[in-house]
């Protein structure tokens, strides 16, 4: 029998006590996992431990600059990476160590599915919502945008069956803040790079947003959590271009 390709699991986490075990069980099954901590205040760093996680200490770098450090921090080249409130699923595990028998791609995404407002999106934005997670960090590296990172691979993507959940315990309150942070550093991310905002981004912008997740994307079938998760959405679009527009005229 050829021999599994050997796995990090490198998880960034802070004060994620009540999440990050789950987290933990879900990814046991990988030969060693990594916790890059940024200060917890809570018990996060011990109960990583005990689950026999290897727990390193970084300074808060920014979402894509974070997780790219504790890719490096991993003993093997290949990684999947999660958050603390993220769980691997039985059908996506096995998807997983199918492929590291041999792999057929350098990377691979999977469907994420969220939790909100009790109820597992299953339409519009909230599914599938494709993650590459799954990778050879000597072809590919999560970018160094401080919100909405994603990683940049240098070559094809296969895809994995069975499901990343994403059971996020927020409150809508908490999530609505969490909304208003990203926009201000999305604004001033397109400000950096010279983009320009206009009255027409913050009419059309939003509006297509809903007709394609509400509409195209069938979130309506996710009842009232699903209108809500879209609308949030469509009110962060308007809410990006209006701070841009805000610091263009600052300037």
């Amino acid at each position: 029998m050829q021999q599994k390709t050997p796995l990090s699991v490198v998880i960034i986490a802070l004060n994620a006590a009540s999440q990050i075990e789950a987290c933990l069980k879900s990814a046991a099954f990988a030969d060693e996992i990594v916790v890059v901590d940024s200060g917890s205040r809570d018990e996060t760093r011990e109960i990583a431990l005990k689950c026999g996680a290897r727990v390193i200490h970084q300074d808060w770098l920014g979402f894509g600059r974070q997780k790219q450090f504790a890719v490096g921090q991993a003993g093997h080249d290949w990684v999947l990476c999660l958050d603390a409130d993220e769980r691997v699923g039985e059908t996506l595990r096995a998807s997983i160590e199918a492929e590291l028998q041999a792999p057929r791609f350098l990377a691979y995404r999977m469907p994420r599915c969220n939790r909100f407002m009790g109820r597992w999106l299953r339409h519009g934005e909230g599914y599938p919502d494709w993650s590459l997670r799954l990778f050879d960090r000597r072809f590919a590296r999560w970018s160094e945008d401080a919100v909405h990172e994603k990683v940049v691979a240098d070559t094809a993507v296969g895809d994995l069956r069975g499901d990343l959940r994403h059971e996020s315990q927020e409150t809508l309150a908490a999530y609505l803040d969490k909304q208003n942070r990203y926009t201000s550093l999305q604004a001033e991310e397109l400000y950096r790079r010279g983009k320009q905002a206009s009255v027409g981004h913050l009419i059309v912008s939003p509006l297509l947003r809903f007709v394609k997740f509400y509409f195209s994307r069938l979130g309506f079938l996710d009842g009232v959590p699903g209108l809500v998760h879209i609308s949030i959405g469509c009110f962060n679009s308007f809410c990006k271009y209006a701070k841009l527009i805000a610091l263009q005229q600052g300037k």
